[in-house]
């Protein structure tokens, strides 16, 4: 869709009699306009989280691209996309196409017969499932054979089916055939990796140096089988080897030399340092996992020194895994996210808070009693997601806004963590496990054009031909600037949230601060049609800063695009949740119910060692929940949260406005008056309302998913008697009855399922909603905050 905007002469003449008191009366950021005009950009949407056969995933690399980023056969198509697998290693090739549907000229469908018991079983998908012995041969296979500490010489060649070390799957496999596609089929395309973090569970990450040069899309392309790439992923692949938990190869990358020390950092003198490896090894045991975090730590600090502007360092499903255990290698406590962000702060900005696995039984693989810890299972850190998002994220005056009350430049993302559909083949439209890249969780991310000219809808017409924009640095850039926001079921597709400073006289009148609000309104109107952001002086957007004098107010202006039609969802009968409060909207036609203003105050930096540096989340606080009881922050560490948080100003159909033009576009006007104290403010939004039964409590909150995990209950100790039976919890019915309601057993493409599907858990003859059913019930999106530093108040020192 193309908009063609004309501006409103009143809202100009307003423009133009205020701009001298709007634009140029206060101190200014460069990062909010000032000399330094930004130029001009666009969001777009991606994914850096997800799986292939390389590692644990169930299809090639060849079909998830197809699958992540085509826009006819799979709608939910993403501008860029990322392929990220497991460090460590894997025995599966997946560089191998399914069919013949997924062949090219350089990888055609192998000559050679897929296996005869593939696993996973479908059979379409067999070929991805062929190991690299039987692919490439065991003797291509490099490096050497796992041992805890770094020590074997045995070459994995030596095996009979030698799993490969992600560092040479990646080098010289999986980066040639994604530097292929994006060339073939013009997508911005690069290759990153979810570590397997020493010291914790998992991160989502890249090195982008030597990836998709643009002559890629200037050379012709093999018209036989083989590719060459004239780029490179070394320094991921170096990366892999030196830092991730899971490799334990000592071959310094199979002859290559490479070396893992940091400048500045111990290296050799630390006593986790294998010189043959020539690397940090830390060993298992008592203070395995401080070691290792010490390690992870070193890894951030080598992509700062190295690659400081090409790199990327997300924690994943970062409260999966439990707490931090300083004796294992589970969770992350707020003390590791600030040690990461001051590490390196360009490198290790932000947390991927809403996780992927969407459909599971237990919605984002969090659950009760998950992890075994020192012989005791503990649960996911907060016990379960809330509307999708870990606790982290989605508690207010919680660890992320404890980490926003710093001023730091740490960021909210939200991932696929696409393996598999569960039950499901890859092509079912129904999921127990997972959803594709952008087909239900995107990130959207505003990228620039260092050419200057403004982003529209027109964007990817008129420049199909050219990648100088959209590429890998662009959207690296794009991640790291927090401009950028996350929205699950297609909840909006549009956002421009600006805060911009007013300077009246001692006594501004109720029409004169109208005539200045429709003036800074008309321009974030203009730039969400455009699908852009604001850039004027003393205004900010997402992941920046406005520098104000004391006193002055802050117009804040809202404007979001909830698409009309139907969303990703194949179910078109009435949302269970919904119907509990007697409304009645379709899964697949969410409305956007209401708009949170979250506000918090910044306090500055914590300083390591201190009291309030370091804490862990409760350990109790799902367990409140059930009982009853809403747990409180007052249970939570100094560490771990951020007081000041509260819900500033909400808006709903019946505060905010739609265009006249387009009313899918709702728009929202106010003034925080006369600021003393530097602040922040970010959005959150639903299409659920307050107090929707098991959903949200009265104030909009998201409730805990608990009520609509299936998942059954780990016992207390293992082998233990309190375990608790799979869908216990289970409390919200699904009772529409529809004539298209597919056997689990049949494959479905299409997107009219109007009952309640067969694969919903039943009790007592009653289905209830679980799976994927709860999770495009109940959407959220979360957009990164806009900090105000205020003249004489603490600095916001994380952001420029």
């Amino acid at each position: 869709m193309t908009f063609r905007f004309g501006r409103n002469p009143i809202a100009l003449a307003a423009i133009a009699a205020l701009g001298a008191t709007i634009l140029g009366a206060a101190p200014s950021s460069a990062s909010a306009g000032g000399k330094d005009k930004k130029s001009a950009g666009t969001y777009v949407t991606g994914d850096f989280h997800n799986h292939t056969t390389c590692s644990d995933g169930s299809i090639s690399m060849q079909k998830l691209v197809k699958k992540a980023t085509d826009k006819d056969d799979t709608p939910w198509g993403l501008d860029w996309f990322v392929q990220a697998g497991h460090g460590g290693n894997g025995n599966r090739n997946c560089t191998l196409v399914e069919d013949a549907s997924l062949a090219t000229p350089a990888y055609p469908l192998p000559a050679f017969p897929p296996p005869t018991n593939p696993s996973p079983p479908p059979a379409t998908l067999s070929y991805p499932n062929t190991t690299w012995a039987a692919s490439i041969g065991a003797a291509n296979v490099k490096g050497n054979t796992a041992s805890a500490d770094a020590s074997s010489t045995t070459p994995l060649s030596s095996q009979a089916n030698p799993a490969m070390w992600r560092w040479q799957s990646i080098q010289e496999f999986q980066y040639p055939v994604l530097e292929y596609l994006s060339a073939l089929q013009n997508k911005p395309l690069f290759i990153g990796m979810e570590s397997v973090v020493a010291g914790h569970e998992h991160t989502s990450m890249s090195i982008i140096s030597g990836q998709m040069p643009a002559s890629i899309h200037a050379t012709a392309l093999p018209t036989t089988p083989g590719y060459t790439p004239l780029g490179n992923a070394t320094a991921l692949s170096q990366w892999s080897y030196c830092f991730d938990r899971g490799d334990t190869d000592n071959s310094r990358g199979g002859g290559q030399n490479w070396n893992c020390a940091v400048t500045g950092s111990l290296n050799e003198a630390d006593p986790s340092w294998r010189v043959v490896a020539a690397k940090l090894v830390p060993a298992g045991g008592t203070g395995s996992g401080d070691r290792g975090h010490a390690k992870t730590v070193e890894a951030v600090k080598w992509m700062a020194q190295n690659h400081p502007q090409g790199s990327y360092y997300v924690p994943a499903h970062l409260e999966r895994a439990g707490p931090f255990n300083p004796n294992g290698n589970n969770g992350f406590n707020v003390e590791n996210l600030r040690n990461f962000n001051n590490a390196a702060p360009k490198v290790a900005f932000g947390m991927e808070t809403q996780p992927g696995h969407g459909a599971s039984e237990a919605r984002g693989e969090y659950t009760i009693r998950r992890n075994n810890i020192g012989g005791t299972n503990i649960d996911s850190v907060g016990g379960t997601t809330y509307g999708g998002t870990g606790v982290y994220g989605a508690q207010i005056g919680g660890v992320w806004d404890a980490l926003l009350g710093e001023g730091r430049n740490f960021w909210f993302f939200a991932s696929s963590d696409w393996h598999n559909r569960g039950i499901f083949g890859p092509d079912d439209r129904r999921s127990s496990q997972d959803f594709y890249p952008g087909e239900y969780q995107r990130d959207y991310v505003m990228v620039r054009d260092a050419r200057g000219k403004h982003g529209d809808d027109d964007w990817h017409r008129r420049h199909a031909k050219d990648q100088r924009r959209l590429n890998p640095q662009v959207i690296v850039d794009g991640l790291r600037s927090g401009n950028s926001f996350a929205a699950s079921g297609q909840l909006i597709d549009r956002l421009a949230f600006v805060a911009c400073a007013s300077y009246g006289p001692s006594r501004p009148t109720p029409v004169r601060d109208a005539i200045e609000n429709a003036a800074v309104e008309a321009r974030v109107v203009a730039a969400a049609l455009k699908n852009t952001d604001v850039d004027e002086d003393n205004c900010a957007t997402m992941g920046e800063k406005l520098v104000v004098r004391p006193g002055a107010d802050i117009i804040v202006s809202i404007v979001v695009r909830d698409p009309a039609g139907s969303n990703y969802s194949p179910y078109t009968f009435d949302n269970p949740s919904l119907a509990q409060v007697g409304m009645h909207q379709p899964l697949n036609e969410p409305v956007l119910d209401h708009i949170d203003v979250i506000r918090g105050l910044v306090t500055g930096y914590k300083t390591p060692g201190s009291s309030d540096y370091a804490g862990q989340w409760p350990s109790n606080w799902v367990t409140s929940w059930i009982n009853n009881t809403a747990p409180s922050l007052a249970t939570v560490p100094a560490a771990a949260k951020n007081t000041s948080a509260a819900i500033l100003r909400t808006f709903s159909h019946a505060t905010w406005s739609s265009l006249p033009f387009d009313r899918e576009f709702k728009k929202m006007t106010f003034r925080v008056s006369g600021v003393r104290d530097s602040q922040y403010l970010r959005l959150r939004g639903s299409n659920l309302p307050p107090s929707v039964p098991f959903e949200t409590d009265a104030n909009g909150n998201p409730l805990p998913d608990v009520w609509t995990n299936a998942t059954a209950i780990n016992p207390t100790v293992p082998n233990g008697t309190d375990g608790i039976a799979a869908n216990s919890f289970l409390r919200i019915p699904c009772t529409a009855v529809g004539t298209s309601v597919p056997d689990n057993g049949a494959v479905y493409t299409g997107a009219a399922i109007d009952g309640c599907p067969a694969h919903l858990p039943v009790i007592n003859g009653q289905k209830y909603v679980a799976f994927d059913v709860a999770a495009w019930s109940d959407l959220w999106f979360y957009s990164n905050p806009i900090f105000i530093e205020v003249a004489g108040s603490t600095m916001v020192a994380g952001v420029k």
